[in-house]
């Protein structure tokens, strides 16, 4: 049963709300350590998950939205004035009301939709500087409201819960950022603009205050977009951060479920991406 309305009713799931109320005080621990707050979460989602049992509740549910509560997320979408009816839509009715908060950047304002109007022209050459003005209008109107900054194409999807679930073992006051990972272009390696990359909340700040206006200058149209972004985090020192899970898998996929489900990838990617195996020819009898 996911509607909550219907349990609120019932004596028994105000004590099971209290209980998970008590359970977040308890555990809002500092993080000495990473490793001490994993330990910390994964105890706390196994009692949670045995209180969910216990009343019927969806512990899926449940943990996505106490994850919600405190792994703020802010998108923003990377859109077109002919997208808007069909990719934009389909993230504005999808997985973009599952972000705290969700943008629309495009080169012109569409206040019905809504839009948000760049400084720019469309076309690739261009996608540099929208995405150093789209992230400079995050930091400066909601740098302080959200824990990381998303940014994604419209023909981009995304679980939110569990990329909520992978940042919450990470500090959002720490420099870094996270995407799937080439290993070219860029010492440290950069992440894929299709699959899109998310800053946290420091990280955004040293880009726009430092990387955008201060001393150390990145690169502000021009250029592949993703490359230029992983040049300026590099010389800012914000760190390509694993975006791998515990089983070693890749939580950043740039193509679409098919190729990634088939291993139909171009011969570029298996030179180029910082994780994935070599090719690995079968042996002859």
């Amino acid at each position: 049963m996911h509607d909550f309305t219907m349990f609120q009713s019932y004596t028994n799931l105000f004590t099971f709300n209290k209980s998970v109320s008590t359970l977040s005080y308890l555990f809002q621990v500092k993080k000495n350590t990473n490793y001490i707050y994993k330990i910390l979460t994964h105890i706390k989602m196994q009692i949670m998950s045995y209180l969910c049992l216990l009343y019927f509740v969806d512990v899926n549910e449940v943990i996505a939205n106490e994850l919600s509560k405190k792994v703020r997320i802010l998108c923003w979408i990377m859109t077109t004035p002919t997208n808007l009816d069909r990719k934009a839509k389909a993230v504005k009715e999808t997985w973009g009301q599952r972000c705290n908060k969700v943008l629309f950047f495009s080169s012109e304002t569409n206040a019905s939709f809504p839009t948000i109007g760049l400084n720019t022209t469309e076309g690739r050459q261009h996608l540099t500087a929208k995405t150093v003005q789209a992230f400079r209008h995050c930091f400066e109107h909601y740098g302080n409201q959200f824990d990381w900054f998303l940014k994604a194409d419209d023909d981009t999807y995304m679980i939110v819960e569990n990329l909520r679930y992978f940042l919450s073992h990470h500090d959002p006051n720490s420099l870094q950022y996270f995407g799937h990972k080439f290993k070219v272009i860029v010492k440290q390696g950069y992440f894929s603009g299709g699959a899109g990359y998310i800053l946290s909340r420091k990280a955004l700040e040293l880009f726009v205050t430092k990387g955008l206006s201060g001393a150390v200058k990145c690169r502000q149209d021009g250029g592949a977009e993703d490359a230029e972004i992983g040049k300026c985090m590099e010389n800012l020192g914000i760190k390509a951060g694993d975006s791998q899970d515990v089983y070693g898998k890749e939580t950043f996929h740039p193509f679409n479920p098919s190729a990634h489900l088939r291993g139909l990838y171009p011969p570029w990617f298996y030179r180029n991406a910082a994780n994935y195996p070599k090719k690995v020819r079968k042996k002859r009898d």
